[in-house]
Order: C-alpha cells, then sequence, then structure tokens
C-alpha cells in the first residue's frame, strides 16, 4: 500500500507506512465494543485533538450510559512529553515530570494507547484478544504484516504492543504535530502580532506568570513544561461520572479525583504531597479543546484567565477547590490583572491554534 498524503501546513506531509497504520487504527470505529468509538472519537482533528462534544465536561464511551472521570487530553503534541520520571528542584523538593494521562499513570504514548481500547468506560472492550480479532478482520491487516511481518497478528499479547505502537507513531507524525499556528508564523517572521496579541504575549511572559509552567521560549516551544500542579480547580456538579452505575463509580458525587497523588505509582514517595496535581497541559490549539481542565470546569477561555487571576480574590467567590491539599498560591490566584489584560491573553492564547 503507498502512504497517504495529508494536507498540513500548506506542505504535504507524506506518512510512512507505520504512520499510515496507526493513522487506520488510530480512526477505526470497530475497534470498540460494541463498534462505534474510535480514538479519534475522543480526540478529534478538528477540535485539537480532543473531544468534539464540547458540552459535556469530561469523555463519553461507546456505552452511551457510561462516562469517564476526566476531560480528554489533546493527543497533539503529547509525543513531547518526556516517559515519566522525577528531578529535584534548587531546594531538594521533588518534581515529577512528564508520562501520559492527567495523572501521568502512563510512561509514554505506546502505553497510553493501551488504556481506552480495555477501559470499560471508554471503549470497552473486555481483553487484548478482543482488540486483536477486530484488527485481524480490518482492511488493513495485510498493511499490519507488512509493517510488523508475517504471522504478527498471531500471538494476541504482542499483536496489542504492536497496535499501540503504531497509534504512538502516527500520534507522533508531522500531521498531528503541525506546527502551524500564527503564533509559529510570527515566529518565523510571517506573521504580525496585533497589539493586543503583543501584549498579551508580554503579559504570559511577565505579570500572568503564564511562562513558568507554559513554556514559550524555543522555536517550536510546546507550552507545558509536564510537571504536575494543583491549580484549585474546584470540583464539577455537571460531571456525569458522578452518576453511572455505581460499579464503576462506588463513591458517586463523593468522589474526588486526586490526581498524580492517586495515580499509583511506585516512583512517588508521598502521595499525600502529590493530591490534586494535575499534569500541566500543552496551550497549543487551546482555542479548539474547551472545555478546560481535568474534569471540564471551564467552558471557555475567558473563565479560566480570570480564574488564574482572581481565584484567592474573596469577593470574586470562587468555590473551595476539589483537592485543598498542595494548592499553587506562589503562581496564581491574585495576580492582580485587569479586564483588558485578561482580554489580551485571551487573544494572545488564540494565536496557538493550528491552522
Amino acid at each position: 500500500m503507498t502512504a497517504l498524503a495529508v494536507t498540513a501546513s500548506a506542505e504535504e506531509v507524506q506518512l510512512s507506512q507505520k504512520e499510515e497504520l496507526g493513522k487506520l487504527l488510530f480512526f477505526d470505529e470497530s475497534l470498540s465494543m460494541p463498534r462505534g468509538q474510535s480514538c479519534a472519537s475522543c480526540h478529534d482533528p478538528d477540535f485539537g485533538f480532543t473531544d468534539p462534544d464540547q458540552d459535556i465536561p469530561v469523555s463519553q464511551g461507546v456505552i452511551p450510559i457510561l462516562f469517564g472521570n476526566r476531560n480528554a487530553p489533546s493527543a497533539a503534541y503529547a509525543t513531547y512529553s518526556p516517559n515519566f520520571s522525577y528531578t529535584y528542584d534548587d531546594s531538594g523538593q521533588i518534581i515529577y515530570y512528564g508520562g501520559q494521562f492527567w495523572d501521568g499513570r502512563a510512561d509514554n504514548l505506546t502505553e497510553q494507547a493501551k488504556g481506552p481500547l480495555l477501559n470499560p468506560l471508554e471503549m470497552h472492550n473486555p481483553n487484548k484478544r478482543t482488540v486483536v480479532m477486530s484488527i485481524r478482520r480490518s482492511d488493513y491487516a495485510d498493511l499490519f504484516e507488512e509493517v510488523y511481518g508475517p504471522c504478527s497478528l498471531n500471538n494476541v499479547d504482542v499483536a496489542f504492543d504492536y497496535a499501540a505502537d503504531a497509534i504512538a507513531v502516527y500520534e507522533s507524525s508531522e500531521e498531528v504535530n503541525t506546527f502551524s499556528s500564527r503564533y509559529d508564523e510570527y515566529l518565523e517572521g510571517e506573521y504580525t502580532l496585533s497589539d493586543e496579541e503583543k501584549l498579551g504575549l508580554e503579559l504570559f511572559n511577565g505579570k500572568a506568570l503564564c511562562s513558568g509552567c507554559h513554556i514559550s521560549s524555543g522555536s517550536e516551544p510546546i507550552f507545558t513544561d509536564f510537571t504536575y500542579d494543583n491549580l484549585g480547580v474546584p470540583k464539577n456538579p455537571d460531571n456525569p461520572f458522578y452518576s453511572i452505575p455505581r460499579v464503576y463509580n462506588p463513591l458517586r458525587s463523593a468522589y474526588v479525583d486526586l490526581g498524580l497523588g492517586g495515580s499509583g505509582r511506585t516512583e512517588i514517595t508521598d502521595p499525600e504531597g502529590e493530591e490534586g496535581k494535575m499534569k500541566v497541559p500543552t496551550l497549543r490549539n487551546i482555542g479548539k479543546t474547551a472545555p478546560y481542565t481535568h474534569n471540564g470546569y471551564f467552558t471557555n477561555l475567558e473563565d479560566i484567565v480570570h480564574f488564574y487571576n482572581t481565584r484567592d480574590v474573596a469577593s470574586e467567590g470562587w468555590p473551595e477547590p476539589e483537592v485543598a491539599a498542595n494548592v499553587n498560591t506562589e503562581e496564581m490566584g491574585d495576580l492582580g490583572l485587569n479586564d483588558s489584560e485578561e482580554r489580551a491573553i485571551v487573544a494572545f492564547l488564540l494565536t496557538l491554534d493550528d491552522e
């Protein structure tokens, strides 16, 4: 089979055979049980590779009454996250970074790709064999064996790992990571920021402290440092995960998302010190990827920027954090931005959307 050609950033991106295979797997709705949901169902290219249903704070599974507990993060630019690891800051404090999912429970994209396929709240396959049997029946089974070798679909465990690898390779391709935003054009001298966008960039890198975690330096910045942070986001009362059957969520509305602290990673020596911390997301395509934060509490950019600015201002009346421990009070909460400065930051953020 010949590789597919797609248009991205006014240039043709030629997919390798493995990338093409990964794309076919990524968009294959027969890889759920029952059929009907693919990776792309919650990671739609037209929505910055996030969930296209922006009216629901978290992602719905292939079973209509089931919902995940979190808002689907973007698959775009996820490939730039290093494997989960840790380091120490100048004070000797341990800093965890990298990995995949909001809580970092998967080391890398290959491990991440396996999760939704077997998650009962997502693609609902009972086991690996069900997934591999669907691939064996697919139109691209021959391509699978071209890429991974004859009989590569024979062993279920091996074939499942190969499928996840191919999906990760596609997610790492230029088709998914196009660097085609107005901000990229600005860095290349091909776009002039408006006065408001320019002010937003200055605030982003200065008074608003955004660049402390959303790194903006470099020729192709990803706008994240891949660390974990508790922003003090309130519980979302509209989260449908609270009302799914008790077999999946026995705590119902009493459920609290502990983030990194509840990920079960053995590297974490003090889980309580990491409770409530979620992975700092990329801001690329931020204008396309509403709702925002792990539980979809914010439906638009204006509200989340205002929250960053005023969370700790008593007169604003923000609800209490879902997890009160470990909240970041140094880089957000009372930034002193006025309304026009908030609008300027939003205007700048919209320049990060791929065209």
